[in-house]
């Protein structure tokens, strides 16, 4: 199902905070339960943002309608657990990194075919979201032993109850050790690439594949490029000794 254009993703986001708010209301309960579960349910859609700044504005749009109608009075406490709840989801120091981009479900399919790798080799989601890239990697390597890393602590949750056949750890991946693994996928940022294809050089074995979703590696020749059904490029990188450049 192709994403939705925006803003319809804030649109919706917002009449369904609106509409829990009124069942919640008209249920009887309390403040602040309507609004808590009002504002959950934009932090939930707000997952649907394709950029930090559409994710808030999806998240932070009842809240901010109800401060500026002033049709409803909480304790300062109740704000304080919502940004907290918010913070949980979209950690600070997270923002320099990604956003939560899926990976489409075929992406990798023929991955294989550039990149081959030994049954039981380690594979690893550099900043796995949800786990949409981690399932597919498990389309192009059934046999390979995946793992994915995320810095959200509720996401990274999320992912693990989803990928339950995948290791999951909550951490960053700038700080992870990569030398034990044959592959690296990332679907990072333009800006993000330079650093990461340094630390994969640093620290991955000669042969290893260093694989990033739509951008490149500025400066480098890839081993070889992918095209999705949509038109993106898979950029596959040979650490240490590529072997020459092909497409597809």
């Amino acid at each position: 199902m192709p994403p939705l254009p925006w803003p319809l993703p804030a649109v919706l986001a917002w009449v369904l905070a609106w509409g829990a708010h009124a069942v919640a209301v008209h249920q009887g309960w309390d403040q602040p339960v309507p609004l808590a579960l009002a504002c959950g349910v934009g932090l939930g859609m707000s997952l649907l943002g394709r950029s930090w700044m559409r994710r808030l504005l999806i998240s932070a749009g009842f809240p901010l309608a109800m401060l500026l109608t002033g049709l409803v009075v909480v304790p300062g406490w109740v704000w304080l657990l919502l940004l907290g709840l918010l913070l949980l989801v979209y950690p600070l120091n997270a923002w320099r990194d990604a956003p939560l981009f899926p990976t489409p479900q075929d992406a990798l399919l023929h991955l294989p075919d550039a990149a081959p790798l030994e049954p039981g080799a380690s594979v690893l989601d550099a900043g796995c979201g949800l786990g949409q890239g981690l399932w597919a990697l498990r389309e192009a390597y059934p046999l390979a032993r995946l793992e994915g890393i995320e810095r959200s602590a509720l996401l990274g949750a999320l992912c693990a109850w989803r990928c339950r056949w995948a290791r999951v750890r909550r951490g960053d991946m700038w700080r992870l050790d990569w030398s034990s693994y044959a592959l690296v996928y990332l679907f990072q940022r333009p800006e993000t690439m330079a650093r990461a294809w340094d630390k994969g050089r640093a620290q991955m074995r000669p042969g290893s594949w260093f694989v990033s979703l739509e951008f490149e590696v500025p400066g480098q020749d890839p081993h070889a490029t992918q095209r999705l059904p949509d038109g993106r490029p898979l950029w596959i990188y040979r650490v240490a000794g590529s072997a020459g450049r092909n497409s597809a």
